[in-house]
């Protein structure tokens, strides 16, 4: 629904109303100083809160899915040393960016005392208390994020679903000799992501998350004992690809472990937040850890199978026990992260309708919310079970945007007047516009391989 100039102008004053600190209270850099500051980790919801290790948990299991399996392809269109060497710088630019962010959310809560802020809310603040001639784009910059949340996370569920349905469809089809429609196994896999799909406080999803990991080791373990069985020599795969291949390197690695939309959803759950970003706690040892699980399935998978390497290197295994028992344990380990993925378009979406809503009826009225979301997604995918590709096209622009793009501009808008924080001369600036020219490579590249997709599918 459109705006008028009134109720624009009655948004921004809103959010400035919202935003501002006391008149007493001056502003030094990001922390109000005053002898009473308010500590937002004080007035968080301890009741529910989330423990330390099933934050990291959850962090891991927030970006390490059936992706990883894509890995040896990624090295292949890199090459083998420059893709090892490309994975670890992208996850350190991975971690520099959800590091900026949490900081940014951390420190505006303080500044506007919220106890929490999710990443639609850190945007609206970072802009409504930045320089003047950014507070006129609060609401539509908190719009943005909110819907690239909602679109990439809710269409991601769904592809969730179809590979969920899709790889038990393989294995029982091949077992039991039939050739049974994909919608059946959508409409089976319902029954199980319903309960996992209601359930709202994250540390009641740690067994999930736990257990997902469980799946996705011992099927990574598979798939590395079959690799680890006849190595060629590192000689026999070339150092560099081609520079034509090495855009897919960087989009496919880039998509495969962002996870950024659940970020901020764990850490204002957690019952002590501060261990999110100290070293080497939640965010370090996830992305360590991420970053060498990734490298280590991407370059031996190449290093065994070179050429021959498969989208997903399951294909490389053929039709043998191993093959079919990694294949349940991914679709097991993409299950049970259904109920985490499906937290972040939930609870935008419950942004929306919250207000509408009667203060009595509103618990009833959520988990009705997200059960007709649930069905959505499930309706979606018995529609359109060949989704995939043109889901990759939103997700390639929402992912980027949100991974790359949003935090570079909130470190920029938050810190504008801070000249300790931002160095000497100023150095966090050509940082910043540098992140912004690799949302913009991964945003080209990323269209490039999503719409070479669609096409393929598509039109031949």
């Amino acid at each position: 629904m459109s705006k008028t100039p009134n109720d624009s102008k009655n948004s921004v004053n809103n959010g400035l109303n919202l935003f501002t600190t006391s008149s007493k209270a001056k502003l030094a850099g990001c922390v109000e100083i005053g002898p009473h500051d308010y500590e937002p980790f004080q007035h968080r919801d301890f009741v529910n809160g989330l423990g330390t290790m099933g934050a990291l948990f959850h962090m891991i299991k927030g970006s390490l899915g059936s992706g990883i399996l894509s890995m040896p392809m990624a090295f292949r269109d890199a090459g083998l040393w420059v893709g090892l060497i490309g994975a670890i710088l992208i996850g350190i630019l991975c971690t520099h960016c959800v590091h900026i962010l949490v900081m940014c959310s951390q420190v505006l809560s303080k500044r506007i005392k919220r106890p929490s802020l999710g990443f639609a809310e850190t945007t609206e603040a970072a802009f409504s208390t930045g320089p003047v001639m950014f507070r006129r784009y609060a609401g539509v910059a908190r719009e943005v994020v909110n819907v690239s949340l909602i679109l990439s996370y809710y269409l991601g569920t769904t592809v969730y679903i179809v590979f969920i349905a899709a790889s038990f469809k393989q294995v029982v089809d091949s077992a039991m000799q039939v050739d049974l429609n994909i919608r059946l196994y959508i409409l089976m896999v319902m029954v199980v992501i319903i309960p996992i799909g209601s359930i709202r406080h994250l540390k009641y999803l740690v067994p999930f998350s736990f257990f997902a990991l469980l799946c996705l080791i011992f099927g990574c373990g598979f798939v590395l004992y079959d690799v680890f069985t006849d190595l060629p020599p590192l000689s026999s795969r070339p150092f560099f690809s081609s520079w034509k291949q090495l855009p897919l390197f960087y989009a496919t690695m880039c998509f495969s472990i962002e996870g950024i939309g659940t970020v901020l959803p764990i850490e204002n759950a957690m019952k002590k937040p501060k261990h999110f970003l100290s070293c080497p706690w939640v965010l370090n040892v996830a992305m360590t850890w991420l970053v060498l699980m990734y490298s280590m399935v991407g370059f031996f998978g190449y290093l065994r199978y070179g050429d021959a390497t498969e989208g997903s290197v399951t294909l490389n295994l053929g039709h043998t026990f191993m093959s079919e028992m990694v294949k349940i344990l991914v679709a097991l380990n993409v299950c049970c992260s259904y109920g985490l993925i499906f937290c972040v378009p939930s609870e935008s979406m419950w942004k929306y309708v919250e207000p509408l809503v009667k203060e009595e009826n509103k618990t009833r009225s959520y988990y009705t919310m997200r059960l007709l979301l649930i069905l959505g997604t499930v309706a979606l995918a018995t529609a359109l079970p060949d989704l995939e590709p043109a889901i990759g096209l939103v997700g390639t622009i929402c992912y980027s945007t949100l991974g790359l793009l949003f935090p570079s501009l909130l470190e920029l808008i938050t810190f504008w007047d801070d000249p300790v924080y931002m160095g000497r001369w100023r150095w966090r600036y050509f940082k910043d516009f540098l992140l912004s020219i690799a949302w913009l490579v991964a945003l080209v590249a990323g269209l490039q391989a999503s719409i070479a997709k669609v096409v393929e599918i598509y039109w031949n």
